[in-house]
This record gives structure tokens, C-alpha cells and sequence, in this order.
């Protein structure tokens, strides 16, 4: 009998996505399936998924869950896999991001939309009945990040029908974003008392969701080994590194994979001219096509690219002091991304002093970043914390070589071209310390010399084309957690 797994998230690709968390939820249920998993992904009924859900048939139905209606409905995510929505339109039923107004504002409710995710979770891991008169059974619940990670507390302190809870693991994405919400709230949870203590739900006189997943769960991961080390100092614990510590070896990492199927350079349609490891000369058409849809000049020297969120943690803000560095130094630089309004207007100010040299796109186009993997040289990659990044990743891919911060998912997937790497052949890409002008200015211009070396180059793009970052380990690695907690 396979194992069953409750998968719970906010947001699975290809339903709705606002950034990595989407791509893993999407991908695991795949990734685990050849290991004896069956997972299920539980989802908020938001516009977009109730769209696409449109003759999903009713299985369970709450006259209240946290004093809202709600349904649960039955369906397939990306056609194959068990899909759970839970249909509860005071709560998802309005326009906007997942998580803000269209004013950008976070909504005010969030904790109630979320708290009501999770007590779904929770009831349906201890085993609600669904239509047809038979309880929903499942062997143990994923929670991921902080909108998913009441439901270990839910598990812990009021589990459904009062029966022991069954294992949860809840899965960090990034420990910035925590899920803080008044003490006021509380009351209205459902939680006993109990749960009220620093080893429960409250954190800093307030309800932490994410505090809250990480006390109750009996797994904690992260997306990379190294950010799984990272978390429990200061500098990159957000507040809960002594929580993180105190888990001890409960905590443990297992590095994101890519789709490999949509993120192949071999077939990719949005590519000019699609290439393998053994076609390298290929990407040059690919290149020039970039060039052009940008307003680059066409030149000798490297082509940047960079695909991201514009934030103080990507490390994009002290991107527009090297742009005249970049462009002195004869490189290019194509960007796509939007975020911060200041980093985007001084990004665009940097491609009006330096025409045909830096190009810049506010937003974001999926076709476009696939066409800027296949012909950009290099993609740039200055965050100061990646819990596992995967942009790095699809520059491996396509022969597009990372140029990474030495922290989290970045250090674990990108080998540096030092010399001992490129006296062995390994290398697969630049890593770099300190986000600021002096490091990234240094950086480029190592990178620069990198490239004029062909030979070389060459040698460190089939590297990393070569690179095994298919979810295959990793669904093994998520596998046998599951299953060490049911030993």
C-alpha cells in the first residue's frame, strides 16, 4: 500500500504561483510517486483554482470552520495527481494576490484564511468523513511555510474527534516571512488554552503561524542543507534561530529539484533555437534573438541576465551602483523582475545612461525568462540569504552559468571556478561573499575574464548542463523522512 500524504500549501504551480513555494508544492507529488507516496495537495478555493475546478464534486462540508461556510471539493492537480480545495468564499473568493489587496496591502484577515487552512488540514488528516459515508484517511501531513503551518498545531493541540494526531512535517521556504498576528485573534482559533505558551502557538505576546508549525511539527526541513544550518544563528534565524536550535536534529535540509521537462533546453519551444550540451554553438542564435527583444547592442563580451524579485534580500539594490562598472568592463546586462519601486527606478535610470549596454523590464513574462536562460552568458545572482533558489538551477540547465552569493541553496548547487575546481573539471559556475559594490564589482570583472577564456568557459557551461537537479534524490530524501516518522 502506498504511503498517503497530506500536502498542504497555498499555492501549487500550475494553479497559482507567486514565487518558489508554488514550484515545489507542484512538483512533489510527482517527484514522490515513484517512491511509494501518494500525495494529495490540499489548496485555498482562490478565483483562479475555483476556475479551473469548475465541475469539482463536493466531498465534505463545514457549516462553520472558524465561524465561516466551506466545502471541500475534489479534484486533479495538473491532471494526475489528488487534489483538495477547500471552497470558502468569505475567506478566497476575492481579487488580488493569494495574500494582498490590490492596493498591495496584506489582507486583514489573513490569519483567518489561513488558520482556516489549517484546521481543514487537520481535519482532514484525522479523518473526516467525505461522501459516500467513508473517513478520509491519511498516514501524515506536509505543511508548508507560514499559511500552511497551523495545521500542526491543530494536529498537537486539538486534533479531529480528539484522536492522537498523526506526523506532520512542516517545510521552511524562506524564515522571512513569519505570520505574525495579535493576541486578539486567539479566541477565536479554536485552540485550547494550553496552546497559549511559548511552546505553542504564542510568540512575542502574539500568534506566530510559522513559530507555531515549527514547536508543533514533529519534522522541521528546509530547502537546502546549508540554509537548514544557516537558520539557527542570528543573522539568518529571523528571531526563531533558538527555536531552531532547540529542535536539534529534527532539523534537516533537502535541496529543491527543477521540472526538467519544462526546463529543458533541448525542448524548449520558447527558445530560437533549442540546443544540448553538445550543440553549445547553438545558443549564439538564441543570444542574438535576446539582444534584440532587449535593445542590446550586439558585442564580444558576456551577456548578464538577471530574473528576479526586486528586494533587499535578492541583493538587487546595490545592482544599480555597478552598472557603469558592468558596462566599462564590456559586458551586457538584460533584467527582468519588478519589486521595490526605488531599485526598479534606479535600474532604469542605469539602462538610460548606458543604451544598447543594459536593458531592463519591469514585470514578469515566464516565456521571457526561459528565452534569457537560453541566451544569456551568465545569470546574476547577489542574494544575500536563498533559503534554496532556483533560478541558479535553471542556469545550470541551460548552460547559463550561475554567479552566486556564497549563502543557502546557492552554495549547495553552484561549484565555484577556482582553480582547484578548474584544474579537476568541476566547476560549474562563480560564487562570491559580501553583497555590496567592492564584492559585485569584482565578481563581474572575474567573470569577464572568465569568459574570454572559450575553452574554459565551455567547459564549465557542459558541467552544469550536466548536473543531475531533477527532483529524483530529493523525493527519496522527503520519502524516508516520512517514513522514519512512522517507524
Amino acid at each position: 500500500m502506498p504511503l498517503k500524504v497530506l500536502s498542504v500549501a497555498s499555492e501549487a504551480v500550475p494553479l497559482v504561483k507567486t514565487g518558489g513555494l508554488a514550484d515545489v508544492a507542484g512538483a512533489l507529488p510527482a517527484a514522490l510517486a515513484p517512491h511509494g507516496v501518494e500525495m494529495t495537495t490540499l489548496l485555498p478555493g482562490y478565483p483562479a483554482v475555483m476556475q479551473v475546478l469548475k465541475r469539482a464534486r463536493a466531498v465534505h462540508v463545514w457549516d462553520s470552520l472558524l465561524g465561516t461556510p466551506a466545502r471541500l471539493l475534489a479534484g486533479k492537480l495538473d491532471g494526475t495527481h489528488p487534489l483538495l480545495v477547500l471552497d470558502a468564499p468569505a475567506l478566497f473568493a476575492r481579487e488580488g494576490s493569494p495574500y494582498t489587496a490590490p492596493d498591495g496591502r496584506d489582507w486583514a484577515d489573513n490569519w483567518h484564511r489561513f488558520a482556516a487552512l489549517g484546521r481543514a488540514a487537520a481535519d482532514l488528516a484525522g479523518g473526516i468523513m467525505v461522501k459516500g459515508g467513508k473517513p478520509q484517511r491519511f498516514d501524515l501531513l506536509h505543511a508548508h511555510d507560514w499559511q500552511a503551518a497551523m495545521a500542526a498545531a491543530y494536529l498537537r493541540f486539538a486534533p479531529y474527534g480528539g484522536e492522537g494526531p498523526v506526523p506532520s512535517v512542516m517545510t521552511i521556504h524562506n524564515m522571512a516571512f513569519q505570520g505574525w498576528f495579535g493576541a486578539e485573534v486567539f479566541a477565536q482559533l479554536g485552540l485550547p488554552s494550553r496552546a497559549w505558551t511559548m511552546d505553542g502557538v504564542e510568540y512575542h505576546g502574539g500568534l506566530g503561524m510559522l513559530k507555531a508549525g515549527l514547536a508543533c511539527a514533529d519534522a522541521v526541513t528546509t530547502v537546502s542543507p546549508t540554509y537548514a544550518r544557516e537558520i539557527r544563528s542570528a543573522a539568518f534565524g529571523m528571531g526563531l534561530e533558538g527555536l531552531i536550535a532547540a529542535r536539534g536534529h529534527a532539523v534537516s535540509g533537502i535541496l529543491n529539484g527543477i521540472d526538467t521537462a519544462l526546463w529543458n533546453p533541448a525542448q524548449d519551444e520558447a527558445l530560437a533555437a533549442p540546443y544540448t550540451h553538445r550543440t553549445l554553438e547553438k545558443r549564439v542564435a538564441n543570444k542574438r534573438a535576446l539582444e534584440a527583444e532587449f535593445g542590446l547592442d550586439e558585442a564580444e563580451g558576456p551577456l548578464f541576465v538577471a530574473v528576479s524579485r526586486l528586494t533587499w534580500q535578492k541583493g538587487v539594490d546595490v545592482l544599480p551602483e555597478v552598472l557603469d562598472h558592468l558596462a566599462g568592463i564590456g559586458a551586457r546586462l538584460a533584467l527582468l523582475g519588478s519589486g521595490d519601486a526605488g531599485i526598479e527606478q534606479e535600474l532604469l535610470k542605469g539602462a538610460a545612461r548606458h543604451p544598447g549596454r543594459i536593458g531592463v523590464r519591469i514585470g514578469y513574462d515566464e516565456g521571457l525568462s526561459h528565452r534569457m536562460m537560453g541566451g544569456g552568458d551568465a545569470i546574476l545572482i547577489p542574494s544575500r540569504f536563498e533559503p534554496c533558489g532556483l533560478t541558479q538551477l535553471y542556469g545550470l540547465a541551460y548552460g547559463c552559468l550561475p554567479v552566486v552569493v556564497r549563502t543557502g541553496g546557492l552554495a549547495d548547487t553552484v561549484i565555484d571556478a577556482n582553480p582547484a575546481a578548474l584544474a579537476v573539471g568541476c566547476a560549474t559556475g562563480v560564487q562570491f561573499d559580501g553583497v555590496n559594490y567592492d564584492s559585485l564589482a569584482a565578481v563581474l570583472t572575474r567573470t569577464v575574464d572568465l569568459f574570454h577564456q572559450g575553452e574554459v568557459w565551455q567547459r564549465i557551461q557542459k558541467n552544469g548542463m550536466k548536473s543531475d537537479f531533477s527532483w529524483a534524490r530529493s523525493g527519496k530524501a522527503y520519502a524516508d523522512l516520512y517514513r522514519s516518522l512512522l517507524a
